[in-house]
Order: structure tokens, then C-alpha cells, then sequence
């Protein structure tokens, strides 16, 4: 009997990662790109409601001694070298050992795929940190890439709601937390945070993880949602 194939898949497999576990002595290599993305990050994370990395910019513990996180980007607008970005999504699965500032993440990225080619390639570049800018720190901080692919990746806005569906893979909703002006969440405003200077709390509602041999629930565990106006520069 034959064997049946398999469709093809944009998974990078292991032998084809965009970027091996890194010497310990050297760093990724930058290479200056014009790019921009507007939109919004929300993400959920392992730590107790409020996650400490905001405020201590990384250098403080996670509540649990090590962050597990998902976090989810929805472009408005932008473009990679002219390539439009705008109306994709983005979703990353984060493990980090320590203090964030302390680096060894190992990361996973899942792309939309109704990116093009080109816009697919520009968007692993810009969150790898290759490309520069806002985004340029992964390159001191992501120890591994473990792995990429272009697949269905549904964000959805709904008032103080916010979720991410890829699949099995990442089932997320988070809710912004309520505060005393109803009509405003609570939101820690003014820091030198990377994703940007306001961030808005909220907390998991549900949250699964099921890939890389990772196996995460982080329901009632601490969320974040942050506008970001993100760029890098050739010049």
C-alpha cells in the first residue's frame, strides 16, 4: 500500500529553524530595516494579576520564578520595506527562565497566513529582532527561535475583551480589569515599558497552550493590553 503524503506545511522544522539556539558568546546580528507596525499587543502570562516585569522593566522575578506567556499582536497598519502588513496577525508563544531582563527566552511564532511571502519573511525578521528598532532588544534576549509557520492566526476585539485563536495550539481571552471609572480600565501609564508607555491590566478568562511540548493554562492569571506604534530604520 503507499504511504500517504502529508500536505506540505510553512512549519520550519528543526533542521530549517530561522534561528538555531545561539552561542552563548554571540549575539544575534542586527541588520537596520525601515519598517513599522501599529496596532495593538495583548498577551497572558503565568504571573499573578499584576505581572511585575511592567513596572520593574524586567528586572524583578516573575511571581512564579519563570514567565510562560502567549502574546498576541493585531496590526491596524504598517509595512516591512514597503511590504503592507496591515489587517495581519501575529501570535507568539514566550519561555523565559528568569527575570525578562536576564534573556534565555525561547520563543515560537505563528504568522497569518494571508501574509505574503515577503510580508511572512519581514515580520520573522522584525520579531526576531533582526530587523532593528522597537523590536531590536530579542536579539539580547531571545536565546531560541524553536520554531515558525504561517498559519490561521484569529484575534478578536470586543469591548474589554480580547482573544487569540490558532488552532489548538493557543486558546486565549482575556478581560481588561474594571476600574473606577467604568469607562476606563485600570492602566499603568508613563513607563519605560518596551511594548509602549501606557499599559492596560486585565486578567485570563481562559487560556490553553498546547504545542512545543509545552502544556500551559494561565486562566485568572495576570493580561496585559498595550497600543504599540513599533518602527525600525535603515537610515
Amino acid at each position: 500500500m503507499a504511504k500517504k503524503q502529508s500536505k506540505p506545511s510553512d512549519r520550519i522544522e528543526v533542521a530549517d529553524r530561522i534561528d538555531s539556539k545561539m552561542p552563548s558568546n554571540k549575539r544575534q546580528q542586527m541588520r537596520p530595516t525601515d519598517w513599522e507596525l501599529n496596532g495593538e499587543l495583548f498577551l497572558n502570562c503565568s504571573c499573578d494579576v499584576f505581572c511585575p516585569c511592567v513596572v520593574s522593566l524586567g528586572k524583578h522575578p516573575p511571581t512564579e520564578g519563570h514567565c510562560h506567556a502567549w502574546m498576541a499582536i493585531r496590526i491596524d497598519s504598517g509595512h516591512y520595506e514597503g511590504e503592507d502588513l496591515g489587517g495581519l496577525n501575529v501570535g507568539l508563544l514566550v519561555d523565559i527562565p528568569g527575570r525578562m531582563g536576564e534573556g534565555g527566552w525561547k520563543v515560537a511564532a505563528y504568522v497569518d497566513d494571508r501574509s505574503t511571502q515577503r510580508a511572512y519573511n519581514g515580520l520573522l525578521q522584525i520579531f526576531s529582532g533582526k530587523a532593528g528598532g522597537t523590536t531590536g532588544l530579542f536579539t539580547f534576549l531571545v536565546s531560541e527561535i524553536i520554531g515558525a509557520e504561517r498559519t490561521k492566526v484569529d484575534i478578536v476585539t470586543e469591548g474589554n475583551r480580547r482573544s487569540i485563536m490558532i488552532g489548538r495550539k493557543i486558546q486565549g481571552e482575556i478581560e481588561l480589569l474594571e476600574g473606577a471609572d467604568k469607562d476606563h480600565p485600570v492602566m499603568i501609564s508613563n513607563t519605560k515599558y518596551w511594548m509602549g508607555p501606557d499599559v492596560i491590566a486585565a486578567t485570563g478568562l481562559k487560556s490553553k497552550v498546547r504545542d512545543y511540548g509545552r502544556v500551559w493554562d494561565f486562566g485568572g492569571k495576570s493580561a496585559e493590553v498595550c497600543p504599540i506604534q513599533w518602527s525600525g530604520s535603515a537610515k
